[in-house]
């Protein structure tokens, strides 16, 4: 399992440990833990995206030079 994909299924367990609880301030805890992993596996898409871009982009300079 990659890092994304465990951000995203920690994620994914706090909206239903949200979504099961009747306590306002369980569902509340649970639901900012959840912003806080997708803030996370959001990181991880952006380096994966700079990082796929960044090795193109050294691609193209070295077939340049």
């Amino acid at each position: 399992m990659s890092t994304l994909e465990f951000y995203n299924a920690r994620a994914a367990e706090c909206r239903a440990q949200a979504h099961g609880s009747p306590l306002l301030n369980v569902r509340d805890r649970c639901l900012s833990a959840a912003s806080a992993w997708d803030s996370m596996a959001e990181r991880v898409r952006r380096t994966q995206t700079y990082r796929v871009e960044d090795a193109a982009r050294k691609a193209a300079e070295g077939r340049r030079a």
